[in-house]
C-alpha cells in the first residue's frame, strides 16, 4: 500500500479524534469538567420543641446535587447562634440511635433528604420558638459555596408545605 492509499485510510479516524480531543481540552479549560456544580436547597422546617421534653430541637433541609461530583454538608449555622450537630440515625432493627456526625453525603445527581428517621440538623437548647415562625440558617459545604435559607416552625405531627 503507497503512502497516499494509508493516508487516505488512517486520515479520517485520526482527525476524528484530532478534533474530539481539541474539543474535550476547551471543555475542562471552560470549567464543564472535574468541577462540582454548586449544590440548591430549598426552605426547610424545624420542629417547635415540646413542653417538658429535652431542651432541643431539629431542623431539616432537603438538598439538591446537580452535578457528577459528589458533596458533603459540612456545618450549619442559625440566625440564634449556639451549637447545631450534624446527626445521622443508625437504624438497629426496630430501634435505632442517633450520632454525630462531621458530614452528611449530597451524591452526585443526587440529593440529601433530610428526615426524623434519617439525618438532620440538632440544636442544642434553642430560644423560645413559635409555630408558624421563619428563622435564617446557614448551611456549609465541602465543595459549595454556603446557603443561606429559610425553615419555618412546625409543630411536631405538622408536615412542611
Amino acid at each position: 500500500m503507497s503512502a497516499i492509499e494509508r493516508l487516505r485510510t488512517v486520515g479520517p479516524p485520526v482527525g476524528a479524534a484530532a478534533l474530539t480531543l481539541a474539543l474535550l481540552t476547551g471543555w475542562t479549560a471552560a470549567g464543564g469538567a472535574g468541577r462540582p456544580r454548586p449544590v440548591e436547597a430549598g426552605a426547610g422546617w424545624l420542629l417547635l420543641p415540646t413542653a417538658g421534653a429535652a431542651p432541643a430541637t431539629a431542623a431539616f433541609f432537603t438538598i439538591r446535587n446537580p452535578g457528577d461530583v459528589p458533596d458533603e454538608l459540612t456545618s450549619a449555622s442559625w440566625e440564634f447562634g449556639g451549637r447545631i450537630t450534624l446527626k445521622r440515625h443508625l437504624h438497629q432493627g426496630a430501634a435505632g440511635r442517633w450520632e454525630p456526625v462531621s458530614a452528611l453525603p449530597v451524591p452526585g445527581r443526587g440529593e440529601l433528604a433530610m428526615s426524623p428517621e434519617d439525618a438532620d440538623l440538632m440544636i442544642a437548647d434553642p430560644p423560645p420558638l413559635r409555630a408558624g415562625q421563619w428563622v435564617e440558617f446557614t448551611l456549609g459545604f465541602r465543595h459549595s459555596p454556603e446557603l443561606r435559607l429559610r425553615a419555618q416552625v412546625l409543630t411536631p405531627g405538622s408536615r412542611p408545605r
